[in-house]
């Protein structure tokens, strides 16, 4: 859930989307400074320069196999290179590991040159076996696969040829080849792991990556220190120490940015952003956002096995009670009064943000706000009002829906009364179940509805794989890659096509009418598109990088761009200009070999889910 984007839970993909999902996750980043300081270069007591980044969003896991979570998927983007990177400018694919890669003309074969100049930070050679290595444990153990099997869920054979040569052979073509977010480990360390399911990377500390950054402590629920690879091959970043922070309170965080003990909030509510409009040195970053907010149904939890799990209401196994709630909801007020405007009205699955694969429903299609249909909608599946006014279920007991929401999360809580005011009039009752970890009754099916929302990437097979059968868990005790528990052959069948599609246009298609799937279904309403609406303070950061960079955010990236790029304002001079980068990136010599496959990938993935991004 963004969550993020994936929202899933690492530990688990669902994890995530227990916590991916809320808007209100609130990130700050700060510079250790004085109260109502001057513009001046923040130091900490032993004169480093340290960027400290607060999260309302504590780490799942430090496991790549497992993280879910935005944070913890962020994380991961700073300690191991993936084959290929984003541009921070449009988005398209750029060398990481591998500096150039190529198909063959079946398309079955994938070829990626791995760089020779890329160290882990015990200052072994990073190799293309460790690209093998990694991906043949996701192949072969489903432990390791829990938070990214569905990237090599269609990989027949990985080898390597040489140290600098990675071989992918596929079953069937697959479109997602320049866009496989998956973190590549080191062989040498990971090779020792019993149990990929209860291995944290969270003991040994400094923990050995390739990154930009080098991971060096870890509290649960309370930090996260790393220092920069002085070694990383595209250069070490500029702050000494970068300190991820856990932060429940955003007003705290907030008022923290205000006196100068933090510079960078993201996540901002529209009253924290509108205070922060009028404070000296702040800019406030209002960008169209990578994710959406969606309210999600228990359709039936069940396994891969048949097995069905969980007490999710039986009205809800009704398409016609479904869209009677959703017909039920303004998205106009989510939007106007919830958001107050710092958010698009939602429909499909994927942001405007990402135009070549936004689709909006026709006109005939379309679920519009009509309390009087949705009435009638109910009468019709046979769930009719009793002499006091409430509707009554199979069993002939007044229907009352828990709705799970993120405790941490402003717009749940707020949208949550709404609801209960909307569905009230229809005669249904609603029971919030607000929880600062949702992932537990998620994962177990107990629950009615719930709050539910994903970083998308510019690729967006990842949040669309979420919601295939085979994202199920494969008995009711394991844990599945799943959002709800969707399992819909015909949407399968759309995923399947547009997975094997390379022509851009003709993918975008099938991506457009698998969101019409899944709006007709009803299984989800997306609600609201949010911005991105972020603050930093120009007297301490001199210039950090959005991605975008035109209009873009700088929390939650797909890429390390952000963090990577940070200038603290004495060394680059303070800056009050928002729309400065820090990052120049030489790709000349990173050349794509994809014969007819250019245009696709300019449009690239994941996090969110997480995300998981």
């Amino acid at each position: 859930m963004d969550t993020h984007g994936r929202y899933g839970t690492r530990g688990t993909v669902l994890r995530l989307l227990a916590v991916a999902g809320t808007a209100a996750l609130t990130l700050t980043v700060g510079l250790v400074t004085p109260l109502n300081p001057a513009p001046q270069r923040a130091e900490a007591k032993d004169g480093k320069q340290v960027l400290t980044v607060a999260v309302a969003q504590s780490v799942d896991s430090l496991s790549p196999f497992l993280a879910a979570r935005l944070v913890s998927t962020s994380i991961h983007r700073l300690m191991y290179e993936y084959l290929t990177n984003y541009d921070p400018k449009d988005n398209h694919p750029v060398p990481g590991l591998a500096t150039k890669w190529e198909s063959s003309a079946d398309k079955l074969t994938w070829t990626y040159t791995i760089r020779d100049n890329s160290e882990w930070s015990d200052g072994r050679q990073a190799t293309a076996e460790d690209a093998a290595w990694t991906f043949n444990t996701m192949m072969t153990d489903q432990g390791a696969a829990t938070a990214n099997g569905s990237f090599v869920a269609n990989f027949e054979k990985v080898t390597a040829p040489s140290p600098t040569e990675l071989v992918i052979e596929l079953k069937k073509p697959q479109a997602t080849m320049a866009a496989l977010d998956v973190p590549i480990v080191p062989k040498h360390i990971w090779e020792k792991v019993d149990d990929f399911t209860k291995f944290g990377n969270d003991k040994s500390f400094p923990v050995v990556g390739n990154g930009p950054f080098i991971l060096t402590d870890y509290q649960a629920d309370s930090y996260v220190r790393l220092k920069p690879n002085k070694s990383f091959w595209r250069g070490a970043p500029k702050f000494d120490e970068l300190v991820f922070k856990y932060y429940k309170d955003g007003d705290a965080a907030v008022a923290a940015l205000q006196k100068g003990e933090v510079s960078f909030v993201s996540g901002l509510t529209p009253a924290q952003a509108a205070a922060l409009k009028t404070q000296e040195h702040v800019t406030v970053n209002d960008a169209p956002g990578r994710r959406f907010y969606a309210l999600a149904t228990n359709p039936g939890a069940r396994a891969k096995n048949g097995k069905k799990f969980g007490d999710g209401h039986e009205s809800l196994l009704n398409q016609k009670v479904r869209r009677a709630l959703f017909m039920a909801v303004d998205r106009e007020t989510v939007v106007d009064k919830v958001f107050q405007g710092y958010a698009k009205e939602g429909d499909g699955y994927i942001p405007p943000r990402f135009s070549s694969y936004f689709w909006k429903p026709a006109d005939g299609q379309k679920i519009s706000y009509d309390p009087a249909g949705a009435a009638r909608l109910l009468d019709e599946a046979g769930y009719k009002k009793n002499g006091d006014g409430k509707r009554v279920g199979k069993d002939g007991e007044p229907i009352t829906y828990r709705v799970l929401c993120h405790a941490t999360d402003p717009p749940d809580k707020a949208v949550g009364k709404y609801l209960q005011e909307w569905w009230g009039k229809l005669g249904i009752g609603v029971s919030l179940d607000c929880r600062d970890n949702v992932s537990d009754p998620w994962l177990a099916g107990e629950y009615d509805l719930a709050f539910d929302g994903w970083s998308v990437n510019p690729d967006p097979d990842f949040v669309f794989s979420i919601h295939t059968c085979a994202a199920l868990p494969a008995t009711p005790k394991d844990v599945g890659a799943t959002d709800n528990f969707i399992c819909d052959k015909k949407y399968d069948a759309l995923y399947d096509q547009q997975l094997a599609e390379y022509d851009a246009a003709e993918r975008a298609e099938i991506v457009k009418r698998m969101e019409s799937r899944l709006y007709d279904t009803g299984y989800m309403n997306v609600m609201a598109y949010p911005n991105a609406v972020e603050a930093y303070r120009t007297d301490q950061i001199a210039s950090i990088t959005k991605m975008p960079e035109a209009a873009g955010n700088i929390y939650g990236q797909d890429g390390y761009w952000s963090w990577w790029s940070a200038t603290p304002a004495a060394a680059g001079g303070s800056s009050d200009d928002s729309n400065q980068t820090g990052v120049v990136i030489g790709i000349v010599a990173g050349v794509v070999v994809l014969a007819g496959l250019g245009a696709f990938f300019a449009m690239r993935r994941r996090a969110t889910a997480e995300d998981r991004e």
